[in-house]
């Protein structure tokens, strides 16, 4: 299955994704104003591969003029319905539909790893001002929690990725070499139901992309093994942030 179909697969569960995906912790957003060194407060941000706008909300929230990019109909559909009063456009980070120039803060969500960057790269150095800043980040659940360690092992066998560990810190390892990034973790935690939980989970690329009868039953799995767990039905999760941002120099 190839990176652009994962990708594009979020249109099949927009309002699933909407209404179950984590959103972010304000710290995150305390980083990036921070890293870049201005509020985001009157900043033009241009959120890349927003989806339903997760993270628009917050950048909105506080106070940029925000406009959101999305390539899926569905997930702009979605975006349009919870955030109106919001501009979002459709493409991509390989085609950024932005003038030149044009951007303070530069945000992908989650949506970097789906970009090429000998294309997103360029695109992004194109649309920033001077002294604007390209904030990547990663929402992963917290692999130093047992119950979540035991789940990930079991996601890995299920799609044949047992030699992948998980390791937030990778996320960094692969950021664009031609640019010098400033590094944030970010630890937070949220507790659901766990309907909510496995609703989340069934959002996951992998999951749209394995089909809806082979998805259920590791979910009918994933459930009675986690009521064990947590059997008053509330699922503590914990997640790790990993930010990288950049302030690009200009020649």
């Amino acid at each position: 299955m190839t990176t652009t179909a994962h990708a594009r697969s979020f249109d099949r569960a927009a309002p699933e994704y909407a209404a179950y995906r984590p959103s972010y912790p304000p710290a995150l957003f305390d980083a990036v104003e921070e890293l870049a060194g201005r509020p985001l407060s009157g900043a033009d941000v241009a959120d890349i591969g927003a989806g339903t706008g997760l993270a628009t909300t917050h950048l909105h929230a506080r106070g940029a003029r925000v406009l959101a990019v999305e390539p899926g109909a569905a997930m702009a559909k979605q975006f349009r319905l919870g955030l109106p009063g919001v501009p979002v456009v459709r493409g991509d980070g390989n085609h950024l539909p932005l003038a030149s120039g044009s951007i303070d803060i530069l945000t992908y969500a989650q949506s970097w790893h789906w970009t090429d960057r000998c294309e997103s790269v360029p695109e992004a150095l194109r649309v920033l001002r001077r002294g604007g800043a390209l904030a990547l980040w990663w929402n992963d659940s917290d692999s130093a929690v047992g119950w979540t360690a035991d789940q990930d092992a079991r996601l890995r066998r299920l799609f044949g990725a047992e030699g992948d560990e998980p390791d937030p810190t990778a996320r960094f390892r692969g950021l664009p070499p031609e640019l010098s990034f400033a590094e944030r973790q970010i630890t937070w935690s949220r507790s659901v139901p766990l309907e909510t939980h496995l609703a989340n989970l069934a959002t996951y690329s992998d999951f749209l992309v394995l089909g809806g009868e082979a998805t259920a039953a590791f979910l009918a799995e994933e459930r009675e093994i986690l009521t064990e767990v947590f059997p008053h039905g509330t699922v503590e999760e914990r997640y790790v942030v990993s930010l990288a941002l950049a302030i690009p120099t200009t020649p």
